[in-house]
């Protein structure tokens, strides 16, 4: 397994704007109803990582301005409760993501966001 640690990287000089794939309507991660967006890129490379064709930052399909939009028309149905960022890692993508959670808070304030993540809550809070 490898151990990206913060600050080791820049998000700019990884992500290639690249999602492996957008469910909505969803079950299965998180809480309820939920719009779950799958990054491509993630440099842990986990032991049993079920998802090791998103490790490439080229995986999949470019993220667009389209899907921006059907994210939000998605998140914006009243049964939905929120995002959960996976993939990937969501935190090697923050040049496209942190846009689209800025938007969610600003225009759908009361939807919840999820990311699962490769990081530890007391890394993820270091100043780097």
């Amino acid at each position: 397994m490898n151990n990206p640690k913060p600050g080791e990287w820049r998000a700019e000089e990884l992500s290639q704007n690249y999602i492996a794939d957008y469910k909505p309507f969803n079950f299965v991660d998180g809480e309820g109803v939920r719009c779950s967006l799958y990054v491509s890129g993630c440099m842990f490379h986990c032991a049993g990582c079920y998802n090791q064709a998103t490790w490439s930052f080229r995986y999949g399909t470019p993220y667009t301005q389209e899907l921006e939009e059907r994210i939000m028309a998605d998140l914006a149905q009243p049964y939905v409760q929120g995002l959960t960022l996976l993939g990937g890692e969501p935190f090697l993508n923050t040049i496209f993501l942190l846009p689209l959670l800025k938007r969610i808070r600003k225009e759908l304030p009361d939807k919840d966001i999820w990311s699962w993540t490769g990081y530890t809550w007391e890394e993820m809070m270091l100043e780097t």
